[in-house]
């Protein structure tokens, strides 16, 4: 199968502008951006760990604008609660009947600032939504708009006030990325122009029906037996490392697999290549999986858990 197979002719520059009207509003930080269409391509959920001030908004803000997407922000604090993110059914006194107010929630990306904030019940409350692509209110399952994305930034555990995310959360999550400080030279550049609002002008470049189809040509690109046999390889070797006591879930395996394949098509290929599982296993698996020496109810830091998987990785021998 080619190329032109699993994508029209139009499709590959259009992925190009996608990719280049998001980075022009996070200048200098490409891979954050590949990772960060990687999640939304793969019909994923993408998790921010870091710092204040780095660009986690003008990422959402400028995917959103990109794709012609609805975007809405919710800053999730401890008094948060779950109607405040779904919606809650109100009276209407004119015609007796209780009326759905929808939540931000039902947006085409959503923006969960700071998630771990809020308390482990209101966090609960995107479980659903981001497995199932709906909520259930008052006994009725609503679907949400499609496509529908989640980004969810996360201050780092050390920061007071915060609640772990469970592993059932992080699982939703496709992928956990760091955006980090720009270049020095970016920066100096920022500054001498004073811009401040670097998404403002980003370009619809595709509409959402448009994303949708492209989100279904990521399931047609093609992974050969040999790669399955290697992905299947990292996550059995993340269930047997004495560094972990809880390895990747099939869910995770799966995961790593639509991320593939959503790289391949970003970068233009219908079919995978081992670079595409190697690249993408520590931002995949390493937020799904549980230290050995990890105390019951708090998550392993960041970097302590990419350096186990890291060294998983390394470990496994990669096709040829």
């Amino acid at each position: 199968m080619t190329a032109a197979a699993a994508m029209t002719a139009e499709d590959v520059p259009l992925i190009h502008r996608l990719r280049r009207a998001v980075e022009g509003a996070l200048e200098g930080k490409e891979e954050a951006v590949e990772l960060a269409l990687v999640a939304l391509l793969g019909r994923g959920h993408l998790l921010i760990e870091d710092v204040p001030g780095v660009g986690k908004t003008t990422l959402a803000r400028a995917l959103a604008k990109a794709v012609g997407g609805e975007l809405r922000r919710v800053q999730f604090t401890s008094d948060l609660l779950p109607s405040d993110v779904v919606g809650v059914s109100v009276f209407d006194s004119r015609t007796n009947e209780f009326v759905l107010r929808q939540g931000p929630i039902f947006a085409n990306v959503l923006l969960a600032d700071e998630i771990n904030r809020a308390s482990p019940r209101t966090q609960s409350a995107l479980l659903e939504a981001m497995n199932e692509g709906q909520v259930s209110l008052d006994g009725q399952s609503i679907p949400l708009p499609d496509p529908f994305f989640v980004i969810a930034t996360q201050n780092p555990q050390d920061f007071a006030g915060t609640f772990p995310l469970p592993e059932s959360q992080l699982d939703r999550f496709l992928l956990r990325v760091r955006i980090g400080y720009p270049p020095p030279l970016v920066e100096v550049r920022l500054l001498l122009g004073g811009q401040t609002d670097t998404a403002r002008d980003v370009p619809a470049v595709l509409d959402p029906a448009k994303l949708v189809a492209l989100q279904r040509e990521v399931q047609r690109v093609s992974l050969d037996a040999s790669l399955g046999t290697y992905l299947h390889a990292l996550v059995l070797a993340t269930r047997s490392s004495p560094m972990l006591s809880l390895g990747a879930s099939p869910r995770g395996a799966l995961a790593l697999g639509a991320a593939a394949r959503a790289r391949a098509l970003l970068r233009g290929r219908d079919y995978c290549i081992a670079d595409d599982i190697h690249d993408l296993a520590v931002h995949v698996l390493a937020h799904r999986v549980r230290l050995t020496t990890q105390a019951d109810g708090f998550s392993p830091t960041r970097d302590e858990a990419e350096t186990a998987v890291r060294e998983i990785v390394a470990r496994v021998p990669v096709p040829l």
